[in-house]
């Protein structure tokens, strides 16, 4: 075959290449395609490519999307490292949950250089096992991305329960499933509050609000509440409420849960306003709370929802 026809063969080859890969390319990759380090540094010295990391070059020079990032990721850490974490989870389409730094799942034993924006997770366990199916970038199956994730990265238990929460009511898995993986991943950090969650999760539990209501009422024999029951406001439009208990005289409890965000003026302001035109049947009452108290101090939660009378065993308080 003549020079001629070698370099557009090997052109495009290197254009599927990028194509594929989001205009990011290893220098491995290079190589094997017959393109020497002098012709790439010729193509970044020319502003044409650019640097990533010292084994990763784009052909493209302004930032790079989170796709592109990705692939800087998986590439830099090279042959059988995956995304992994809550990159993956994005990358299966969790929503939410979303973080700047790239994490990698790489072979414990093998060396890496570090690199800003990425976070090389090493890990012992059989990488086969892990890795994916879809087609494209590397990636490791949803449930053991979120559980290790969940076991050794998440700042606090009620992280890791709520991003697992948030998995199955995305439709990302199941609980059954992220069950299996528990005991598939063994021995796994958290594992015990793993499968507690994954049991409240599995009766409907989508947040991890909602996990800590289920404790609170196991640990105050309290019944169950409705979770995200639908209700209109005066003008019509819908909403949900956090949980409701129905009371035995006909009347209605709401519990409505605040996250961090709420402690905005402005916010808490648009609750007060839904709260009030709200339409509930016979409403008892709205018991707020926030997150921090139903996880640290679940008793006075639980304490103010008996007082309006929601059955349950306060230790301490005369029922």
């Amino acid at each position: 075959m003549p020079s001629d026809d070698l370099r557009g063969a090997r052109r495009g080859r290197l254009e599927r290449l990028l194509v594929a890969q989001e205009s990011i390319v290893a220098r491995r990759q290079l190589t094997a395609l017959g393109i020497d380090w002098d012709a790439a540094r010729a193509n970044v010295v020319a502003g044409r490519w650019a640097v990533r990391t010292p084994r990763v070059l784009s052909t493209v020079t302004g930032a790079l999307t989170i796709g592109q990032r990705r692939w800087v990721g998986v590439l830099h850490a090279g042959p059988g490292s995956m995304l992994g974490g809550l990159t993956a989870a994005a990358q299966h389409g969790l929503t939410g949950w979303e973080r700047p730094v790239v994490t990698v799942l790489v072979d414990d034993e093998l060396s890496y250089d570090p690199t800003n924006g990425i976070r090389l997770f090493r890990s012992r366990r059989p990488f086969p096992l892990m890795i994916g199916s879809r087609p494209g970038i590397a990636t490791a199956r949803v449930e053991p991305a979120l559980l290790l994730w969940a076991g050794y990265h998440a700042s606090t238990t009620r992280a890791a329960e709520g991003v697992l929460a948030a998995a199955v009511a995305q439709r990302l898995t199941t609980a059954q499933r992220l069950y299996e993986e528990v005991e598939a991943l063994r021995p796994l950090r958290r594992a015990r509050h793993f499968r507690a969650a994954l049991a409240v999760i599995d009766a409907g539990a989508h947040s991890s609000a909602e996990i800590d209501v289920a404790r609170m009422c196991r640990l105050f024999a309290m019944p169950a509440p409705a979770r995200q029951t639908p209700r209109e406001e005066r003008d019509g439009r819908r909403r949900r409420t956090d949980c409701e208990w129905d009371l035995p005289d006909g009347g209605t409890v709401v519990l409505e849960v605040e996250g961090p965000g709420h402690l905005d003026v402005r916010v808490a302001d648009d609750d007060i306003r839904r709260q009030r035109r709200l339409t509930v049947p016979r409403w008892r009452c709205v018991v707020r709370c926030s997150a921090r108290e139903l996880r640290h101090e679940p008793h006075e939660v639980a304490i103010d929802l008996v007082g309006y009378g929601v059955p349950g065993r306060i230790p301490g308080v005369a029922s």
